[in-house]
């Protein structure tokens, strides 16, 4: 059962002021992702990936086609609608971990439900059950800044999965952490595909990272070049220029 779907997704960026074409990022895909999956999206620096994941997650609007969440057109969505859906539904991990320096780590994790309007003591309660899911309860009450990247960066991920979303988006997570935190993070996020059946999208260009997941798709020039594992019905390849 495919939880998000792209339909045709183009985008293209355009210099403010300018007259020119402007530049194709994605050119026409077509991406379907099964509940429970653990998809790597990969491809060259400047090939797309980072744009389709942002697309897949409706913090970049797509020039034309379709990103359907649960049965839902993100792209028709209005702006406060949008930012609900983000927040409830679909967990950001980033690079740099985007944790608040002043708040402690499960002030930072419970943010989005306390942003939703969660009473406190559920806000903590949640907060709470994502860090031991994440293996860090015990440094719950440690301010960023007395965390290794590593922590930090499982402390995110707790973050993206204290709502509960329908599916984790990380983009390049593993990328400011040195190879023995890299591998504890993949670890964590096959994990959450395996005993929690989380739906987890990554992109990554390191090769060891992208095995790691279950299925790996291959963007080029803003289209998929290979696709190791499709959803059934969905095209396996586009070609290039088609």
């Amino acid at each position: 059962m495919s939880i998000l779907e792209a339909q045709n997704l183009f985008k293209t960026f355009h210099k403010p002021g300018s007259q020119a074409e402007g530049v194709a990022a994605i050119r026409g895909i077509d991406l379907a992702v099964n509940v429970g999956e653990f998809v790597a999206i990969t491809g060259a620096s400047g090939s797309g990936k980072s744009t389709l994941l942002h697309m897949l997650g409706g913090i970049t609007r797509p020039s034309s086609g379709r990103v359907l969440l649960e049965g839902v057109d993100l792209a028709g969505l209005d702006d406060d609608a949008l930012a609900l859906v983000r927040r409830r539904r679909i967990g950001f991990v980033f690079q740099r971990y985007n944790l608040l320096p002043e708040l402690s780590l499960l002030e930072n994790v419970a943010l989005p439900l306390v942003l939703d309007g969660t009473s406190e003591r559920a806000c903590e309660q949640a907060a709470t059950a994502a860090l031991e899911a994440v293996g860090m309860a015990h440094r719950a009450g440690h301010r960023p800044d007395a965390l290794s990247g590593g922590e930090q960066q499982r402390g995110a991920i707790a973050r993206a999965l204290v709502t509960g979303p329908a599916i984790v988006l990380a983009d390049e997570p593993t990328g400011a952490l040195d190879s023995a935190n890299a591998q504890r993070v993949i670890e964590l996020l096959q994990r959450l595909v395996t005993d929690r059946g989380q739906t987890v999208v990554l992109v990554t260009h390191d090769a060891a990272t992208a095995a790691a997941a279950g299925r790996t798709v291959r963007v080029r020039d803003g289209l998929i070049e290979s696709d190791s594992h499709p959803v059934q019905g969905m095209p396996t390849t586009k070609a290039l220029g088609s």
